[in-house]
């Protein structure tokens, strides 16, 4: 009998093939370029969330200094409560290795997930004029125009204290 119930599990060595295809189909290419940074998420740690064995959401982070932020975060089927569980994975984890906070970066396109994450108690904290442009220097593959036709130019930082 297949459950409509979301679970999530760590990432572990064998979802690292699974990992790099679907950064690759979510995000274009292997790597996530985010304030500078270029991150390659198959090599991050990470939750997935799962229907009935079915991948149907991912997130993964990184830890430095006390604060937890989170790389990555897609569902493949939207309003289900895979995005909430993958949070609340995220949340319990950085408790558990004593972060201070979570952050996150988003484009000034996306607000799916700034409506998301402020849900959630995530608070805008800075914005980054251009950084997007500066970071398509690096990878080319960013859109220009995202999410309701918006071009996309700038970084929003969202954060949450734990």
């Amino acid at each position: 009998m297949q459950t409509n119930r979301i679970t999530v599990k760590p990432l572990g060595p064998a979802d690292h093939s699974w990992v790099q295809a679907w950064v690759i189909d979510q995000w274009g290419t292997p790597i996530v370029v985010a304030h500078g940074q270029v991150y390659f998420p198959a090599r991050l740690p990470g939750f997935v969330a799962l229907i009935g064995g079915e991948r149907i959401g991912l997130l993964t982070y990184s830890i430095t200094g006390g604060e937890c932020e989170v790389v990555t975060l897609n569902s493949v089927q939207e309003k289900r409560g895979a995005g909430t569980a993958l949070i609340e994975a995220i949340e319990g984890a950085a408790r558990d290795a004593g972060c201070r906070r979570i952050w996150l970066i988003t484009t000034n396109d996306n607000l799916n997930a700034l409506r998301f994450y402020q849900k959630r108690g995530y608070r805008l904290v800075r914005i980054d004029p251009g950084a997007v442009d500066r970071s398509r220097r690096v990878k080319p593959e960013i859109p220009v125009t995202g999410d309701f036709g918006i071009p996309i130019h700038d970084e929003i930082e969202l954060e949450k204290v734990i």
